[in-house]
């Protein structure tokens, strides 16, 4: 039988192809990735299988479609990858983050600063995350479903970086009630109820890790730290920390009569959406928080609206304005992690907390079975259960647990609007998707087109470079 020769050409390309599929299957270290060299054999060696039979074809029509279904096949397979290793486009969809980064911009996210994760569902539609919009049905497929594992990455994640990450609460969802979050759901109206009643709250849906909805916020808190936050300052390991260059707090700004412009929103950077007039049927919180009627009975015109330090310093100038005061505790407001134990923590005073790291053990009592319990269940998953006050994980009584991943405290820059660890709790390692580098373009849907609705002074500029 006469062997098949072949090119030198062929033997080039099938070379530099070979080398790169190597250098690929190394750096994730998955060895099944090996098989893929036959393919790299036939396609540029052997020609067994037909790949390109179609260009064959006489008729001229179906050379068409099948070309255009060759491009879109290759294409989709280059995003895929692209997406799942490389980096991926983000929208900022909150004012959690502002004013480092605005509602309207879009990212970047590089997955390489903090190394790729291998996907959880590889058989996935890519540029969707979750669900198809018109579809309505999950943009992915159950099987095969991998485990964890994060391939070398340009670094790790330091105190301060911007880090956008998969929700950890996003794990069980309730389809037409997704704020807030199922678990809050059930500590306030029960799980049955949310079972039962689809027609509020839709079908309760797991999601694997890598398809939970996409958040963004700041790393304050690092594994192994002790963090509290006292009178809106956080302490870290008992030390006060530098808040970030455009954090804000929400302020009542009191003047005497005056009403303000629009330009005089654009120039604190105040949106509309952000701001509010307090109105006379806000009489008794104006007292509460510290406002007092003026000579002739009535208040003065009172704004609700979130302040940079440098805004703040800029409306404080004005002469119009008579008052300033921060908001206060809300009485009766939203429930902070973990929901189900009564430690007192508010929006601006919370903890002591220690940050989980990977190694480090920790006693079982009914405050760190409290505090950690989602962390040892629903993020390293094992079974966790308490009969007769002994704790049992996976069965077996513990006393104690020793953690597998590192954890990280997220908060967003705008402190008082802000659904972030305080809310939700910790972020555990697997859920790191990648770290924004560049805003590639920021719309102001508040604006139009040729009054500022393009942020020209963002595009184009390094999320990190302040």
């Amino acid at each position: 039988m006469e062997m098949k020769s072949f090119t030198k050409k062929q033997w080039i390309k099938f070379s530099i192809a070979t080398i790169l599929y190597l250098l690929f299957t190394l750096w994730v270290q998955n060895a099944w990735l090996l098989l893929g060299i036959v393919v790299l054999v036939d396609i540029f060696l052997t020609n067994y299988i037909p790949w390109g039979a179609w260009r064959e074809s006489k008729n001229p029509k179906i050379r068409a479609i099948l070309g255009w279904i060759d491009d879109i096949a290759f294409a989709l397979i280059a995003v895929y990858f692209i997406n799942i290793f490389f980096f991926q486009n983000y929208q900022i969809p909150s004012s959690s983050l502002e004013k480092s980064l605005l509602i309207g911009d879009y990212l970047f996210v590089s997955k390489l600063s903090y190394g790729p994760r291998v996907p959880n569902t590889p058989i996935s539609f890519p540029l969707v995350q979750n669900t198809f919009p018109i579809l309505d049905s999950n943009s992915y497929i159950e099987w095969p479903r991998w485990g964890y594992k994060r391939v070398a990455g340009l670094g790790k994640i330091k105190r301060n970086d911007i880090v956008v990450f998969n929700f950890p609460a996003g794990d069980t969802v309730a389809v037409k009630v997704q704020n807030p979050d199922y678990h809050s759901l059930v500590e306030e109206i029960g799980r049955e109820r949310i079972h039962l009643d689809k027609a509020t709250f839709g079908d309760v849906l797991y999601r694997p890790v890598d398809k939970r909805e996409n958040f963004v916020k700041r790393c304050i808190g690092m594994p192994g730290d002790n963090l509290e936050i006292r009178d809106n300052q956080v302490f870290i390991n008992g030390v006060p920390t530098e808040d970030p260059e455009h954090a804000q707090f929400i302020y009542y700004v009191e003047t005497n009569g005056y009403l303000f412009t629009e330009d005089n929103f654009r120039s604190f950077g105040v949106s509309k959406v952000d701001r509010r007039l307090l109105t006379t049927n806000d009489q008794y919180m104006l007292s509460f928080i510290g406002f007092s009627p003026n000579a002739v009975g009535q208040f003065n015109p009172v704004y609700r609206m979130p302040l940079t330090k440098a805004a703040l310093d800029k409306v404080k100038s004005l002469q119009a304005v008579k008052n300033v005061i921060i908001e206060p505790e809300t009485l009766g407001g939203d429930k902070y992690y973990p929901v189900n134990y009564n430690n007192g923590w508010t929006r601006d005073n919370y903890g002591p907390i220690w940050i989980p790291k990977k190694g480090e053990t920790i006693e079982l009592n009914e405050e760190t079975l409290a505090l950690y319990n989602r962390c040892i269940k629903n993020y390293e998953n094992n079974t966790l259960e308490t009969r007769n006050g002994t704790v049992y994980i996976n069965g077996e009584v513990a006393t104690s647990y020793t953690f597998k991943y590192d954890y990280y405290w997220m908060m967003g820059d705008n402190r008082h609007m802000s659904a972030d660890s305080r809310s939700w709790g910790f972020v555990p390692e697997d859920h790191v998707v990648g770290k924004p580098i560049l805003i590639w373009l920021s719309l102001d849907k508040e604006r139009s087109l040729f009054d500022g609705g393009i942020r020209w002074n963002r595009l184009f500029r390094m999320v990190h470079a302040d």
